[in-house]
């Protein structure tokens, strides 16, 4: 596809979300959901956990910025202060999903230091999940339970330690990075959904998962999670360990997904399993754009900016974007919220749409900027 193709294709894609967003926030005022079930947002099912309500503020600030309206810059502000006081959440590993799309990007269009307050104390939460004795932040699960989830989540750590000069709150997220690196990421390049580790002596004991099919297993959600992740580290620290890491993650995610670049739940699953996970494939996506822009090889970026394009490209179609099919809520089909306990399997999930829409708007940024 060429350049303008996929352009016209992103733009046709925002004008869909911004209808089914539109309809989202005046259905439902007030409501953050995790996954469609039969197509609709609404309905009563386990959420398992309390993580997904910065995706939906976080989408309404990328249409407000890309529009300039005013009434999706007020629904954003609107949306991001009903979670305001999530900030103090130490229930959950998930404040850089609560915050990093809703508050840290008001505080860049503003400038403000009282919501840019609000980041900084959600990184200082969250670093209070910090096992001194393992060196990682636990999971929601347990104490002694890590997630390479946390990955996507540590850079709200990162960003308080450089903003406040913190020098402590940097090697905690440092040091989980780290740990994480050490041993849920495998000499192959896939991952662990989760690392069991002894509280009273901090050995790591075993590889687990609660999503993915085995504990040995390559979950690509996680696989997506470690792309994004260990690149933030590396533009965060520019250690090059977390570099390799990202590429070797990266390599791994292409090299099993098919060319059009959408994976099923878990690579190692045997059938009968979904056919696809498109919020993993969005996910991905945006890493991927990400992940070029860190590396010094234009071989290599050129790989990942490809492998970007295609995967944009597959999500673009009508096969998994909703938008023939006018009874459907979400944005983006096929995603797959927890497999295992039957939850938003083969649905819209919120996250699928919001990293969806951010990978888009990073590929127009980017296009745009090369072109001045």
């Amino acid at each position: 596809m060429t350049s303008s193709d996929l352009t016209a294709k992103a733009n046709r894609a925002f004008e869909f979300a911004e209808r089914q967003l539109r309809k989202l926030i005046t259905n439902y005022p007030g409501h953050f959901p995790l996954f469609t079930k039969a197509g609709k947002w609404r309905h009563e099912s386990e959420s398992w956990t309390n993580w997904c309500e910065g995706f939906l503020g976080g989408m309404l600030w990328i249409v407000a910025r890309r529009t300039g309206d005013n009434w999706w810059r007020a629904k954003a502000e609107e949306y991001s202060r009903l979670i305001e006081d999530r900030r103090l959440d130490r229930t959950v590993h998930d404040l850089g999903f609560l915050f990093l799309p809703t508050w840290k990007v008001w505080y860049e269009l503003t400038g403000n230091k009282d919501i840019q307050k609000r980041v900084l104390e959600a990184g200082q939460t969250l670093a209070g999940r910090f096992q001194e004795k393992g060196e990682y932040l636990c999971s929601f699960v347990a104490p002694e339970s890590l997630f390479i989830d946390i990955m996507m989540n540590v850079e709200v750590i990162f960003y308080a330690a450089q903003e406040l000069g913190d020098a402590k709150l940097k090697e905690i997220a440092l040091e989980h990075c780290l740990t994480t690196r050490r041993f849920l990421v495998r000499g192959d390049g896939s991952t662990a959904h989760e690392g069991i580790f002894d509280l009273s002596s901090g050995a790591f004991l075993r590889q687990s998962t609660h999503q993915g099919w085995r504990g040995d297993s390559s979950w690509a959600r996680g696989q997506a999670w470690a792309i994004g992740g260990f690149t933030t580290a590396f533009r965060y620290t520019k250690e090059t360990r977390f570099l390799d890491t990202a590429i070797a993650t990266a390599d791994y995610f292409i090299e099993r997904t098919s060319p059009n670049g959408i994976p099923p739940n878990d690579w190692d699953q045997p059938p009968p399993k979904a056919t696809y996970e498109s919020s993993a494939a969005a996910i991905a996506a945006g890493a991927f754009l990400d992940l070029a822009q860190q590396v010094t090889d234009p071989n290599l970026a050129q790989r990942y900016l490809d492998r970007a394009r295609q995967t944009l490209t597959t999500l673009l179609t009508n096969e998994f974007l909703a938008i023939d099919r006018p009874e459907w809520e979400g944005i983006l089909l096929h995603g797959i919220y927890h497999e295992r306990k039957g939850l938003g399997v083969d649905e819209s999930v919120m996250w699928g749409d919001y990293f969806f829409l951010a990978a888009l708007d990073k590929l127009l940024q980017n296009a745009a900027s090369s072109s001045v």
